[in-house]
C-alpha cells in the first residue's frame, strides 16, 4: 500500500498548473533552448521564455534574426529558434529559411497566427503562412489545439535534426498562446531533441567495401568534401582518412576547414574559382584527371563543379550523403545513403582492412605535385599582395588579414566576392571555423553571420568581410550588436559598386547597368551612429594598425576598406577583364 501511494504522489508531482504560454517555454527549454532570436512575438511565449532564463536576442529585422539562427546552428550543434509575428514579419523569414533548406542547416521557426476563429476572415495580418513557408521549409505546421503544444514542438525540432537537417516551421494561433487561464499539465517528459544531426544511420556495408576498393586501387583519387562533413562533425574521421590512407583531399566552400589547409595532403577549395590568383588553380589537372573521386556531404552545385564541367567523364564516383536524393543527383555513382561521420568511420575501416601499399607508394609525388601548385600560387599572387597602391587592392588585405587571425577565429563571409575572397585567400588551419552562405548566395548575410557565431561561441573572436552592397542591406543591426554587447569585428569593401554584378556584366556583355554605380557611404561614420567603433582606412599603410586595433577592442568595430573596384577575383569567365 505504501508503494502504491508513493507512486501516486510522484505522478501527482508531475502535474503543474500552466499557461499555454508556459507549457511552450517548458518544451523549448527541455530541448536545449537557451536563446531565441525574436522581436517580441509571440509575445506571451517570449515573456514565459525570459522567465525560464531563455534570452531573446531582439534583432531589427527578421530576415537577419534568420541568418543570425542560421549561423548559431552552424557554430553551437543546437537547433536554433527563430520568432515572427504573422504577415509581414513573417514573409522576412523566407530567405533565411530558404537559406538553411539548401545549405542543410536546422532551424525551427516559431511564427504568431491569428486566432483559429478569426481564419478567412481578413482578420488582421492574416496570411496563409503554410503555402508561405511550404516552398522554404521541411515542415510546416499549426498546433490544432492546447492539449498538443508539447507533441507540436517536438515534431518540429524532430523535422528539423533529424536527415538532412532544414528549417520547421510552427505556427502559433494566438487563441492558444494569448490564453492566460492555467491548466494541469503533465511534465514528466525528458527527451531533448535539440542537438543535431539527430539520428546517424550508416550506408549499406556491402557497397562500403566496394567503395574502399576502388579507392584502394584508383591510380589518381581524391576526396571532395563537402558542409556536410562540418555538418555531421565527420572533420576528425576525415583527417585520419587523408592521414592514414594516403588520399588527398579537395573542399567546397561550406567545406572548407574540414581539412587543415596545411597538410601535406590537402588540394584546398576547388569549383568554378580556379582562375588567375585561385587557390587551387595550378591544381586543375589533378582534378580533371582524377580517376576516382569521393564525394562527401556534397551537392556537387554548379559553382562546386565549374557548371559541371570539372571531372573526367571516366571518373568514378563515389558519393556519401544523408539524402538519398543528392546522391546521384549529377553524377552517376555508387550510392552511399548514411551519415557523413558513420559512413566515413565505416568507409575508414574498411579501407584499413585492405592493403594500402598503392596509396603509400604514390603519396610523396601527391604531396610534391600539391607543394608546387602552392608555391606556384604564392608566386602568382605576391605582387598584388604586396602592392601598396591606392585604393586598396583587396589582395592587400587579405595578405596582412592572414598574418593577424588567430588559429582559433570563426571567420564569416557575405555572399558574392566576399566568400571568394576568402575562400582563396585565408587558410583553413588550426581551430578556424569558417561561415559562407552558399545555400542560395544572397547579399546581406554576413554581418547576421558573424552576430549569431558569436552567440553561439561567446569566447571566440569573429571575423567578417562584406561587400558594401551586402552591408547595407543589415547595417541597422550595428544597433544590435551594441545592444546585446555582441562582439565582432567586420571588414567592408567600400568600393562604390555592386562589384560581381558589374564585373559580370561587363566580362559577358561589354557594359553593365546602372545600377550597379553607388555612391560614397562613409561606414566608419554609420558604426559610430550605432554607437561601435568605426575605423576608416584608405590606404595600405594603414591596414596592419588597423586590424590590431580592431581585434583588440571591446565592442564591435566596423572596418570601412576603401578599396579598388577592379579587383578581380580568381573567376576564369572575367580573365577578360585583367587588361581593362
Amino acid at each position: 500500500m505504501n508503494n502504491l501511494t508513493e507512486t501516486h504522489k510522484e505522478t501527482d508531482d508531475s502535474i503543474k498548473e500552466l499557461t499555454n504560454a508556459q507549457r511552450f517555454a517548458l518544451a523549448l527549454k527541455r530541448n536545449s533552448v537557451k536563446y531565441i532570436f525574436g522581436q517580441s512575438n509571440p509575445q506571451t511565449i517570449m515573456l514565459a521564455c525570459a522567465d525560464l532564463g531563455i534570452e531573446q536576442i531582439g534583432f531589427r529585422q527578421e530576415n537577419a534574426g534568420s541568418y543570425m539562427a542560421q549561423a548559431y546552428a552552424m557554430c553551437s550543434g543546437s537547433v536554433p529558434v527563430v520568432a515572427a509575428q504573422n504577415g509581414p514579419a513573417a514573409t522576412l523569414l523566407v530567405p533565411g529559411l530558404a537559406e538553411c533548406l539548401k545549405a542543410s542547416h536546422p532551424v525551427v521557426a516559431l511564427v504568431d497566427d491569428v486566432p483559429i476563429s478569426e481564419e478567412e476572415k481578413n482578420s488582421f495580418q492574416d496570411l496563409d503562412h503554410i503555402k508561405l513557408f511550404s516552398g522554404v521549409a521541411k515542415w510546416v505546421k499549426k498546433i490544432p489545439l492546447e492539449a498538443r503544444i508539447e507533441d507540436y514542438v517536438d515534431m518540429a525540432f524532430t523535422a528539423a535534426a533529424s536527415g538532412r537537417p532544414g528549417p520547421a516551421v510552427l505556427l502559433c494561433p494566438k487563441d492558444l498562446t494569448f490564453d492566460t487561464k492555467k491548466n494541469p499539465v503533465r511534465t514528466e517528459r525528458k527527451a531533448s531533441l535539440g542537438n543535431y544531426p539527430l539520428d546517424r544511420t550508416t550506408a549499406d556495408s556491402e557497397r562500403i567495401e566496394e567503395a574502399a576498393k576502388l579507392l584502394v586501387n584508383a591510380e589518381r583519387p581524391f576526396i571532395y568534401a563537402g558542409g556536410g562533413v562540418i555538418s555531421s562533425r565527420a572533420t576528425d574521421v576525415l583527417r585520419q582518412i587523408q592521414e592514414e590512407c594516403s588520399i588527398p583531399v579537395a573542399t567546397t566552400t561550406m567545406g572548407k576547414g574540414s581539412v587543415d589547409e596545411e597538410h601535406a595532403l590537402t588540394m584546398g577549395p576547388i569549383g568554378y574559382y580556379m582562375g588567375k590568383g585561385g587557390a587551387t588553380k595550378y591544381l586543375k589537372p589533378m582534378v580533371q584527371t582524377a580517376d576516382v573521386i569521393l564525394l562527401v556531404g556534397n551537392r556537387t552545385n554548379q559553382n562546386g563543379t565549374d557548371s559541371w564541367s570539372l571531372f573526367s567523364k571516366d571518373a568514378s564516383i563515389i558519393h556519401i550523403d544523408i539524402d538519398p536524393m543528392e546522391v546521384g543527383r549529377n553524377y552517376e555513382s555508387l550510392r552511399l545513403v548514411g551519415d557523413a561521420k558513420l559512413t566515413l568511420t565505416a568507409l575508414k575501416n574498411a579501407l584499413l582492412r585492405n592493403s594500402l601499399d598503392k596509396r603509400t607508394k604514390a603519396r610523396p609525388s601527391i604531396e610534391e605535385t600539391i607543394e608546387k601548385a602552392r608555391v606556384a600560387h604564392i608566386e602568382e599572387a605576391k605582387t598584388i599582395q604586396n602592392t601598396d597602391v591606392s585604393p586598396i587592392k583587396v589582395e592587400r588585405f587579405l595578405a596582412e588579414l592572414e598574418k593577424q587571425l588567430s588559429d582559433d577565429h570563426i571567420i564569416v563571409a557575405d555572399a558574392s566576392f566576399s566568400s571568394i575572397w576568402l575562400a582563396n585567400y585565408i587558410k583553413a588551419k588550426g581551430n578556424r571555423k569558417f561561415i559562407f552562405p552558399r545555400g542560395l548566395a544572397g547579399l546581406g548575410w554576413g554581418l547576421p553571420l558573424a552576430m549569431g557565431a558569436k552567440v553561439a561561441q561567446p569566447d571566440r573572436k569573429v571575423f567578417c568581410l562584406a561587400g558594401d552592397g551586402g552591408f547595407a542591406h543589415v547595417w541597422s543591426e550595428l544597433e544590435t550588436c551594441k545592444r546585446h554587447g555582441i562582439e565582432v569585428v567586420v571588414a567592408v569593401i567600400n568600393n562604390e559598386v555592386l562589384a560581381y554584378q558589374k564585373l559580370a556584366e561587363l566580362a559577358r556583355w561589354g557594359r553593365n547597368t546602372s545600377a550597379c554605380d553607388l555612391t560614397a557611404v562613409d561606414h566608419s561614420k554609420v558604426a559610430e551612429a550605432c554607437g561601435v567603433k568605426g575605423i576608416r582606412v584608405d590606404s595600405s599603410e594603414k591596414i596592419a594598425g588597423a586590424l590590431k586595433e580592431a581585434f583588440e577592442t571591446k565592442g564591435s568595430v566596423v572596418l570601412d576598406l576603401i578599396s579598388d573596384p577592379t579587383s578581380i577575383p580568381p573567376l576564369p569567365f572575367m580573365s577578360v577583364l585583367q587588361n581593362v
